[in-house]
């Protein structure tokens, strides 16, 4: 098994790749400032919602990008979350836009699978809970036990409004124990997370983060089921899409871990082992489906070539965190030999189902758009940086299309029906034994 050394910025330490791979804008976008007590109206932009790209035909496609913009905000909470703590608001003010454009999406969305009438009952509850967990954040900061009290028992009530919205939206398809124990959960996760990172506990921290993500994720199947009709909500279940759905699940999670660990390299920060740990798990997951869709040996080939590819953008950062203009050209003359690799293995594993040109160049600009992210951070353009951060997450998306279109109907209904808590089925020892 090839072990995988990053050099951050007076760091050392291996990562174990392995393969499975709106609304309303909470805060206005020049302050960080909200209104005492539990209206939000002053909170809320007036510019209308925006969603990043057209939004897809059909209603599965519909019901993933649910998915996949739940799960970002899972990851944007806690983005504007840790910089209220660490007090950087420059970093929190950049990530609150962002965390505003994917409820806009959001919203938008909300109208699109289920009705304008839907989408305005979500839009202040949800609203309402983003700015109490900023008030959470900010007592965190202060050091204020009251603020937090009092933030906190104002999400329970939030949790429960939104919970009861659901169950009153799906008629009968959800009951309200299981719709208060999602949104208890969601909560629960995003404030443990702070806890810990104001804590500095940040392998805690970010163990917590993923399951969060995860979990919000999975809630965007949830709520589509039990708010589509069922004939709707079935075809969610045919390999191809239960396929995209996981696969982008586990990429898009893999470029937000990369980013943050870049981000810990470029300012040589305590939480980059911590980073690096999240990696390491995204990319067991990763592995362990790999495994089922194609075998052993190409699970192997997939993550030599993957700890290259994450070896590479760490360096690329450790370069850019020492003035390293060599380090850096290096960097980035490998990952262009990393992209004509990965895309002959993957056109080699689909039967050429999916050309080694197009794989390349989609390779290729994931890459720029990495190396992009890198650069603005290290600039302190951090609007700049959570806008690109912004793009390649939903670019994973389509790439997992790509992927799983090629893979066809026959190797994806290979992917057992559960996560990578189960192992994709029993896995979990194989993996661990590579």
């Amino acid at each position: 098994m090839r072990h995988m050394q990053l050099r951050g910025h007076g760091h050392h330490w291996q990562l174990l790749p392995i393969l499975c791979i709106g609304l309303l804008a909470v805060l206005p976008a020049g302050s960080l400032t909200v209104p005492q007590g539990r209206s939000v109206a002053s909170a809320q932009t007036s510019r209308p919602a925006v969603a990043s790209r057209a939004a897809p035909a059909t209603t599965p496609e519909l019901a993933l990008r649910l998915q996949a913009l739940l799960g970002q905000h899972s990851l944007l909470a806690a983005d504007f979350m840790r910089g209220r703590i660490r007090g950087d608001e420059d970093f929190a003010q950049a990530a609150n836009a962002a965390l505003g454009k994917n409820t806009d999406a959001m919203g938008q969305l909300m109208g699109d699978l289920f009705g304008d009438a839907t989408a305005k009952k979500f839009a202040p509850l949800w609203a309402e809970h983003i700015v109490e967990l900023f008030t959470y954040a900010g007592g965190l900061a202060d050091q204020d036990d009251d603020v937090r009290a009092e933030a906190r028992e104002e999400l329970i009530e939030y949790e429960q409004d939104l919970a009861g919205f659901f169950v009153d939206e799906a008629h009968g398809r959800l009951t309200t124990a299981a719709a208060n124990r999602a949104m208890r959960m969601h909560v629960d996760h995003l404030l443990m997370q702070a806890d810990a990172y104001a804590a500095k506990d940040y392998p805690t921290a970010d163990r917590i983060l993923r399951e969060s993500y995860e979990h919000t994720y999975d809630l965007g199947a949830t709520i589509a089921d039990a708010l589509l009709p069922a004939k709707e909500a079935a075809a969610l279940q045919a390999p191809t899409w239960r396929l995209r759905s996981r696969l982008g699940k586990l990429l898009a999670e893999h470029v937000v871990l990369v980013e943050d660990v870049t981000r810990a390299a470029v300012t040589n920060t305590a939480d980059f082992t911590a980073a690096g740990q999240s990696v390491n798990g995204n990319t067991r997951d990763l592995a362990a489906a790999m495994d089922i869709l194609f075998g052993a040996t190409a699970a192997k080939d997939f993550q030599s070539l993957w700890a290259y590819y994450v070896e590479q953008v760490v360096a690329y950062a450790s370069g850019s965190a020492a003035g390293d203009a060599t380090r850096r050209e290096r960097a980035r003359a490998n990952l262009h030999d990393f992209e004509g690799r990965m895309a002959a293995f993957l056109e080699s594993v689909t039967g050429k189902r999916l050309g080694s040109s197009s794989l390349a160049n989609a390779f290729l600009v994931h890459d720029q758009m990495l190396l992009r992210h890198v650069d603005a951070f290290a600039g302190k353009d951090y609007g700049t940086a959570h806008q690109i951060a912004y793009e390649t997450y939903e670019q994973m998306f389509d790439l997992a299309r790509q992927l799983a279109d090629a893979f066809g109907a026959t190797v994806a209904a290979r992917l057992p029906v559960g996560g990578p808590q189960t192992g994709y089925g029993g896995m979990a020892d194989a993996v661990g034994r590579r």
